[in-house]
């Protein structure tokens, strides 16, 4: 059976520039409690929820178009294994449709049988799908509160 990595992709109704800018912008649609910069390749930035964190190194940063982010450490202190999401990767494709941006986002490594997917897909869905876009659409996303 094949490793079906999480994947989803939508579109938005702003440019590729303003939707790569929303999307950098993580503390304005994943989590309000961030350290260090997601702006430009070998960046690090770690979000927080609570017990909870992630940090993340930009491998890839091309305006407009591709951002990809490397997981390099994490604790899902919920977890058996709290290290699950390190050595992943986080990939974002953006191209403009008419007068619409299309998202495409895949986490590599996130498959089914991992012991958080059910619950990260959940999130990611929400995150992207309502937070994300809401932030470029409107200027307003839905990120967690610093706890």
């Amino acid at each position: 059976m094949k490793k079906q990595d999480y994947s989803t992709s939508f579109k938005v109704e702003a440019s590729p520039a303003e939707t790569f800018k929303g999307i950098t912008n993580v503390s304005k649609w994943w989590t309000e409690n961030v350290e260090g910069s997601s702006q430009k390749v070998n960046d690090v930035f770690t979000v927080h929820f609570g017990q909870t964190n992630i940090t993340l190194e930009v491998a890839e940063s091309i305006s407009g178009e591709k951002i990809s982010w490397n997981v390099i450490d994490c604790n899902k202190h919920w977890l058996k294994n709290k290290k699950e999401w390190k050595g992943t990767r986080i990939i974002w494709g953006i191209s403009a449709e008419g007068n619409a941006t299309l998202i495409s986002f895949n986490h590599l490594g996130l498959v089914p049988g991992l012991e958080c997917y059910a619950v990260c897909e959940n999130a990611w869905s929400d995150y992207l799908h309502n937070s994300l876009l809401k932030l470029i659409e409107s200027g307003k996303g839905q990120p967690t509160a610093i706890q």
